[in-house]
C-alpha cells in the first residue's frame, strides 16, 4: 500500500518536511509543553532563564516526537484502517517505514544529548524513559491487548512535567510527583471522551479502547470517577507546592467545570457531550498549569 501511495503522491520538499513534522504528532507535543513550562516555573519559584526554557522544551519536543514517530511506524497497519489516522505519513506513503524509524531514533538520541549536556542527566533519563515506556509498554503491548491501555500508557504523557522539574532542581520532589499524578489522572477522561467518537474505528482495528468494548454508561462512570479523583489531587497540589490563592481558586473553578461536564455526560450519554468533555479537558489542563505558573510568579518571584 505504501509503495502505491508513494507513486501516486511524489514527494516534494515542503510535503516531506510536513510529513516528518506530522510523524512527531505536534498537537500532542504542544499540550506536553504547556505543562512542562509551568512545572519549570514552580520548580524555580520564578521564571527560569530563556536558555534553560528553550533547551528543556527543545529536548522534550524531540524526545516525545521520537516516541510518537515510532508509534506511527509500529501502528501503520491499523492506522490504514482507522478513519482518524488514514492520512498519516506512513499510510499515505509520504515517508517510508525505514526512514520514519531512523528519523525517530536520531531525534531521540539528539534529545537525550541536549538534555544531558545542557540540563542534567536526570532530565535526560526521565525523557528517554517516558519515550521507551510509550513505545514498548503502551504502543507494542497494552494498546492492542487491554482496555486499560490509555490508563497505564498515559503515564508516559505525564513525565514531561518531571523532566521540567528535574531540569531546574535536578531531583524529583513531591510537588513534581503530584503534577505527574494530575496529568496521569487527567488522561483517561480526556482520551475516553474523544474515543466515543471513534469507537467503531477502534473496533474495526481490533484496539480495545474502553468505549469500544464497554457500554457508554460504564465508560461514562469511569470518566466521572477519574474526574473526581483528579480534582481532589489538584486541590492537594496547592499546599504541597506552596501555591497561593490564584491557583487554589482556579483549581476549584476548573474542577467544578470538569465535574459538571462529566456528570452531564453520564446522565445524557450523548456523543456530542462527550466531545464537549474532550474539548473542555484540554482547556482545563492548559488553564490549570497556567494558573500554577502565574501564581508562582505573582506570589514567589
Amino acid at each position: 500500500m505504501n509503495s502505491v501511495s508513494a507513486t501516486l503522491r511524489p514527494a516534494t520538499g515542503l510535503r516531506t518536511v510536513k510529513a516528518y513534522v506530522a510523524l512527531m504528532k505536534p498537537r500532542i507535543i504542544e499540550l506536553l509543553l504547556t505543562t512542562t513550562l509551568p512545572a519549570m516555573v514552580v520548580a524555580e519559584r520564578g521564571l527560569p532563564s530563556v536558555g534553560k526554557i528553550l533547551i528543556t522544551l527543545a529536548g522534550g519536543t524531540l524526545s516525545a516526537g521520537g516516541a510518537n514517530a515510532v508509534n506511527m511506524w509500529y501502528d501503520r497497519d491499523i492506522d490504514s484502517i482507522m478513519k482518524r489516522t488514514k492520512s498519516r505519513p506512513l499510510v499515505t506513503g509520504d515517508v517510508s517505514p525505514s526512514a520514519a524509524l531512523i528519523f525517530a531514533i536520531v531525534i531521540e538520541a539528539i534529545a537525550f544529548a541536549i538534555l544531558w549536556k545542557f540540563d542534567n542527566l536526570l532530565s535526560a533519563v526521565l525523557a528517554l524513559g517516558a519515550a521507551l515506556f510509550y513505545i514498548f509498554i503502551y504502543t507494542m503491548w497494552l494498546k492492542r491487548s487491554s482496555s486499560q491501555n490509555i490508563v497505564i500508557g498515559g503515564a508516559a504523557g505525564a513525565v514531561p512535567v518531571l523532566v521540567g522539574w528535574a531540569a531546574i532542581q535536578n531531583n524529583v520532589s513531591w510537588a513534581g510527583i503530584l503534577m505527574f499524578g494530575i496529568i496521569f489522572l487527567w488522561t483517561p477522561p480526556h482520551f475516553w471522551a474523544l474515543a466515543f467518537k471513534y469507537k467503531d474505528d477502534y473496533s474495526n482495528a481490533g484496539v480495545p479502547m474502553l468505549p469500544s468494548v464497554a457500554t457508554f454508561k460504564k465508560t461514562a462512570n469511569q470518566i466521572v470517577i477519574y474526574t473526581f479523583v483528579l480534582v481532589a489531587s489538584t486541590l492537594v497540589m496547592g499546599p504541597v507546592a506552596k501555591l497561593g490563592i490564584i491557583y487554589d481558586i482556579s483549581a476549584a473553578v476548573l474542577g467544578a467545570g470538569f465535574i459538571y461536564y462529566s456528570l452531564r455526560l453520564r446522565s445524557t450519554q450523548s456523543p456530542k457531550v462527550a466531545m464537549r468533555v474532550f474539548s473542555f479537558s484540554i482547556t482545563y489542563l492548559t488553564l490549570l498549569f497556567l494558573a500554577m505558573g502565574v501564581d508562582t510568579l505573582v506570589f514567589h518571584h
